[in-house]
């Protein structure tokens, strides 16, 4: 069991906790009060007052000094309207990871990153078998469906640390937290609004978005939509031809949609209960013209790609927030909640032999849960505690489906479940208690949380005629527990700056497809397997920082060190007949180690300077060779000079190479360095009106995105393109208008 390396750990820390001694009295470790000067005519003036302390809710997965907030205002003032724009603009720290569907973070992606919504997670679904030479019905993912426009904050928590969020919190984190009435209604105000439109040059997308709130009393209403049309993301190429030369993006249209609608209603004695629904749902139309043509199995003029992305929920949401300091409870948070998550990918046309062809992955989740949270606050000899207890509580159905309209081998190949049908259920319990010593500035938490999940397949349905079920063997139920512990020391070096330390434990629980997955081809004389004996990933790992913020100068430092055990990899077996296996195994360990650090300062004069680095080194133990899911050193750098009505700024992102893995065949990309220019203007004729443009590569540069073409092996003929094709955008523009009422 995980708890065991840890138990002692934590029983020394929190003995620790209780004897250390209180060398000043109680009250001298709450927040200074104003401290009044007399001047020279007797007047008074009150000192400046810092407010620390994280913004995240008790008992959200962001409350933690590893997590940073990027507001709403943030993310309007860098521009940020999609997954890229956070590492190009923001945190140098943060990648995204297109093949996976979300975020990449300290080297780990796809299901080892957790990704949540107003504290309900969004699953991770995948189908391996539709990977690789399938790369056309990839529908993997889940952290991508949602909209930045439709959020108030995000918060990034960096580090395997399941305590706080269960399953899947291997390398970190993303809590999205959606728009609430009172961000859109200024004090004093019972209504807001906010309009805004965006066009981006890099997909000649045109985006418009609108959000209302309304209070009558003391309910609440707010409505929010958003609406977005382009094209194909650009690239460096300029060969506009048909198949193996071409260098140009595909031509591909989308069509993107969110609705968001939360009702609020407040009641006496501190508690608040609500209503939320949300719809997300992104359709992409492609012209794969680098799959047709000579050389190429696809009829020119006839071959295109599609994939979905379709996101539900509906969520009975509780706040309590005690009104003395007698209460039962601090607060209290808890949803009731039903989500439905779906991804299709696919492909249709005719072959260069003019016969129908077409291929559709569909994949999806529809959860049932609940979440709840409640923390006391209270005064225990000398020590100041904070429980926090936690129940998470969940039942899910998964489905997959391949279709399949080809040759006479479609029906044995496509026309079925890869994956079968899963009924899952997982139950969750946390602990955690904030134990501040006095006035000392020291605070010790630890905690933990036990989860169990369970798995139930099933044979029948789109699973039954799947041929690799009779070869392989039978399905069976899985169950498994973990306990993931962790224990976290701050201190208060000053009122602005707070150094951390931190142990802890993350796992995450093998999907359904990892588990369970069966494709036997015959004619191409291979097999993808699941594993239904594979072990959750473990890792284990330190970390030490600081954060501070003056106010006018705010940052952090960081640096890691994390092992992982049971790593889940596809291994690969060819047995005496030359028929060759692929199936999931736990490898031993892998180690990814890395610093990080961030800084803001801005001067009376109106300028301001920022930097964000990040710097990991990840490597797999068992062939002592570079993991080249860790990104390369990327560091953002820049300054601006603002005042109340204008404001510019110019950053830089510069990157290094990825290491060399003494492969002759995988792509690594070289380092690269970009300028970005952006200025802003509200005019005083035009109160709450703000007009935003960007240039951004704004020499027109080269590059690639490191992550995005480890795999890109540019000696195959039949499975890569020119190395142009993979390149990013040259130079782009980005103007936007937003007003608010």
């Amino acid at each position: 069991m995980i708890v065991r390396h840890w138990r002692s750990v934590l029983l020394v820390c929190t003995a620790a906790a209780t004897v250390l001694p209180v060398s000043q009295s109680f009250a001298q470790s709450a927040p200074a009060a104003p401290q009044a000067t007399a001047t020279a005519d007797n007047a008074t003036v009150l000192q400046k007052i810092v407010v620390k302390g994280k913004r995240a809710a008790p008992g959200s997965v962001a409350d933690t000094p590893l997590a940073t907030e990027i507001t709403a205002k943030q993310l309007e003032e860098k521009q940020v309207t999609n997954f890229r724009d956070l590492g190009r603009s923001v945190d140098a720290g943060v990648n995204y990871s297109r093949g996976d569907g979300g975020f990449n973070l300290r080297g780990l992606s796809g299901p080892r990153i957790l990704t949540t919504i107003d504290g309900i997670p969004i699953p991770y679904v995948s189908n391996s078998a539709r990977q690789g030479a399938f790369a056309t019905s990839n529908a993997n993912g889940g952290g991508d469906t949602f909209d930045f426009d439709s959020l108030s904050s995000l918060d990034i928590v960096r580090g395997a640390d399941s305590s706080k969020g269960g399953s899947g919190m291997l390398g970190g984190a993303f809590v999205l937290n959606t728009l609430e009435p009172e961000d859109l209604i200024p004090e004093g105000r019972d209504w807001g609004a906010i309009v805004k439109s965006t066009y981006d040059s890099e997909d000649r997308s045109i985006s418009g978005s609108a959000a209302g709130a309304k209070k009558v009393g003391n309910t609440s209403i707010l409505f929010q939509g958003s609406y977005r049309k382009g094209h194909e993301r650009d690239n460096m190429g300029d060969n506009d031809s048909y198949g193996r030369f071409r260098t140009e993006s595909d031509p591909a249209d989308f069509d993107q949609h969110n609705l968001l609608f939360k009702l609020r209603q407040d009641l006496e004695g501190g508690h608040r209960i609500g209503l939320t629904a949300e719809r997300f749902r992104r359709d992409l139309q492609t012209d794969l013209r680098e799959q047709q043509g000579t050389g190429r199995a696809n009829m020119i003029g006839n071959f295109d790609g599609r994939e979905l992305r379709d996101r539900d929920r509906v969520s009975l949401d509780y706040d309590y927030e005690a009104q003395s300091s007698d209460a039962f409870f601090s607060s209290a948070r808890a949803t009731l909640y039903w989500l439905d998550l779906k991804k299709e990918a696919g492909s249709n046309g005719r072959t260069a032999a003019n016969v129908p062809y077409g291929r559709n992955n569909e994949i999806e989740n529809e959860s049932w849960g609940f979440s709840g949270t409640a923390t006391k606050d209270f005064e225990y000899s000398g020590l100041n505690h904070s429980v926090r207890i936690g129940l998470d509580a969940a039942v899910a159905s998964w489905s997959q489906y391949s279709f399949g309209l080809c040759s006479t081998t479609c029906p044995a190949l496509n026309n079925q479940a890869e994956v079968p049908d899963v009924d899952s259920q997982n139950l969750a319990l946390t602990f955690e208690d904030k134990i501040e010593i006095g006035n000392t500035g020291f605070a010790l938490t630890p905690g933990f949380r036990f989860d169990w999940f369970n798995y139930n397949p099933s044979t029948g349905g789109g699973f039954a005629t799947n041929t690799g079920l009779s070869r392989f063997g039978d399905l069976s139920d899985r169950t498994e527990a973990a306990i993931s512990p962790k224990i976290l020391a701050t201190y208060d070096l000053t009122p602005d700056v707070q150094l951390y330390a931190q142990l802890a434990v993350g796992f995450r629980a093998p999907t359904v497809d990892e588990l369970y997955s069966r494709f036997y081809n015959p004619t191409g004389r291979y097999a993808q397997l699941g594993n239904p004996d594979l072990e959750p990933e473990i890792g284990r790992g330190i970390e030490v920082g600081a954060n501070f913020d003056t106010g006018d100068f705010t940052g952090r430092v960081a640096a890691f060190h994390t092992r992982y055990q049971n790593f889940i990899e596809t291994v690969t077996s060819v047995d005496a007949t030359g028929f060759t296996t692929f199936n999931y195994t736990n490898v031993s360990a892998a180690t990814i180690s890395g610093v990080e650090a961030s800084a803001a300062k801005t001067f009376n004069n109106g300028i301001n300077l920022h930097a964000s680095l990040a710097y990991a080194y990840g490597r797999n133990e068992d062939t002592d060779k570079y993991l080249r899911s860790v990104a390369p050193f990327k560091a953002i750098v820049g300054g601006g000079w603002s005042n109340d009505n204008f404001g510019f700024d110019l950053s830089s992102t510069l990157s290094a190479g990825m290491p060399d893995d003494d492969s002759t065949t995988t792509f690594d990309a070289p380092g690269y360095g970009i300028v970005d220019l952006t200025g802003w203007w509200t005019p005083e004729q035009a109160p709450g009106l703000r007009v935003q443009a960007g240039v951004y590569n704004v020499f027109d540069q080269e590059y690639f995105n490191a992550l995005a073409v480890r795999d890109v092996n540019l000696t195959s003929v039949t499975a890569s393109q020119p190395r142009e094709w993979y390149s990013e955008p040259g130079r782009t523009f980005k103007v936007s208008i937003t007003k608010t009422f």
